[in-house]
């Protein structure tokens, strides 16, 4: 890979106990938590820029409604620390109504690590503004995780699908589609 010149921000997109509630159905990728805590301790070791997203729904129904306390905290797993910048927000985009754009501007970043959930939704959203916007763009694939969908005809998704989908569509003109290890990897090669 030998991409990264310095330690790129880290996008941790809407990893909230809401996702884990039936309503979502059929899920993939259950260890995209356990991968994005992985790269959470690699960022916090190296004092690098962790920014969070946390979706507050405007629907009623759903278990990320800004009301459902539960369903709109962090997991455990990836909870953020105090001095860890969080940005809330009610559509796909992690950059739309918040101050994401901002911050990377400021603190002069130009190279993003992507992660969260879910694929189909924020996930892939966010990566495709992060692009047009002109980031350099890393979406690390067992760090995400779908949901499997009905489409307008009718025909089920599963969640495998959905995201292979996405990734495929999302491959070199939006992001550069990597793993977990290859982001460690590549790391290593960066001074602490």
């Amino acid at each position: 890979m030998n991409q990264f010149l310095e330690l790129p921000a880290l996008l941790i997109l809407d990893v909230q106990n809401g996702f884990d509630d039936p309503f979502w159905g059929e899920r993939n990728n259950h260890d995209a938590e356990h991968n994005i805590s992985k790269l959470q301790k690699e960022w916090r070791k190296r004092k690098g820029h962790i920014i969070y997203t946390k979706h507050l729904s405007l629907l009623p129904d759903s278990p990320l409604h800004y009301k459902n306390k539960h369903g709109t905290e962090f997991k455990d797993l990836v909870k953020p620390l105090p001095n860890e910048t969080i940005y809330t927000k009610n559509v796909n985009s992690g950059f739309i109504g918040t101050e994401l754009e901002t911050y990377l501007k400021v603190n002069h970043i130009f190279t993003v690590v992507i992660t969260g959930l879910s694929t189909q939704h924020c996930v892939s959203t966010t990566t495709r503004m992060s692009a047009n916007l002109g980031y350099q763009t890393f979406l690390v694939e067992d760090a995400i995780a779908a949901f499997g969908i009905t489409d307008h005809k009718g025909v089920y998704h599963d969640a495998d699908s959905i995201q292979e989908y996405e990734l495929a569509m999302l491959q070199k003109e939006f992001a550069t589609i990597v793993t977990t290890d290859d982001i460690l990897n590549e790391l290593s090669h960066l001074k602490v």
